[in-house]
């Protein structure tokens, strides 16, 4: 039992969804609005990755080294920009990184994102765990970690912000209304992460930051998946 546990965990393959978003902290003076589409523009303000999905990538990060190894792959739906938001992914040291580009809708909905997730994920191989922000802090509809959870037919845990082995299982720490709990599940298995004090993400550093534009970068649209990129909000 002891070596399966070793086995099994040292090779746990991990895929964390990353969203390209606009800066939060951007100043009022470099906001602007399209009004045809109300919606932000993109090209008027600093673009930076969500940061509930850099917490779900540090989480992962400080999974693998609690088990010792293990397999880490970022995947983003998005222009072609979120590009960065990948690079940086690969700066902190994960092993691998996706993106699908988004020639669709600027915002499509939550369930359109969860379709595409969800076929670039069975492209890219089989994964035991599979890690989300718990929102996005653009639109911040909360929706695509369960959806996408049932695009998969995997069970789902939210509001997350700690992963550990249990033995053959994973036990996640979540917060809840009332507090905290403790979860066990069997893999593969979809888990929405939230901020706390132990997630931080950590600052790459700059020889790791140029390492990572010489690393390859796996590259998808829609249309290669099979799928339609949805429609927006609106």
């Amino acid at each position: 039992a002891v070596h399966y546990f070793i086995r099994r965990h040292n090779h746990m393959n991990i895929l964390v969804c990353l969203k390209q978003i606009i800066d939060p902290e951007v100043p009022a003076r470099d906001f602007r609005i399209d009004s045809a589409k109300r919606e932000a523009e993109r090209g008027s303000a600093n673009l930076v990755a969500n940061i509930f999905c850099e917490n779900a990538l540090e989480t992962a990060l400080q999974f693998r080294e609690r088990a010792g190894g293990g397999k880490i792959n970022a995947l983003s739906f998005g222009p072609a920009s979120a590009e960065e938001t990948l690079r940086k992914a690969l700066a902190m040291k994960a092993d691998a990184a996706a993106l699908v580009v988004n020639d669709g809708a600027s915002n499509p909905d939550p369930l359109a994102v969860a379709r595409v997730l969800a076929a670039a994920i069975r492209k890219l191989g089989q994964f035991d765990l599979i890690m989300l922000g718990r929102e996005a802090g653009d639109w911040g509809a909360g929706q695509t970690g369960g959806l996408l959870a049932e695009e998969l037919g995997f069970p789902c845990i939210a509001f997350a912000d700690r992963i550990e082995a249990a033995g053959n299982k994973l036990r996640v720490h979540r917060q809840t209304e009332w507090g905290w709990e403790m979860v066990e599940a069997e893999t593969p298995v979809v888990v929405t992460v939230t901020n706390d004090e132990h997630n931080v993400p950590r600052i790459p550093k700059v020889r790791d930051v140029m390492m990572s534009y010489r690393q390859p970068l796996t590259k998808f649209t829609p249309g290669d998946l099979g799928v339609e990129a949805g429609n927006s909000y609106y």
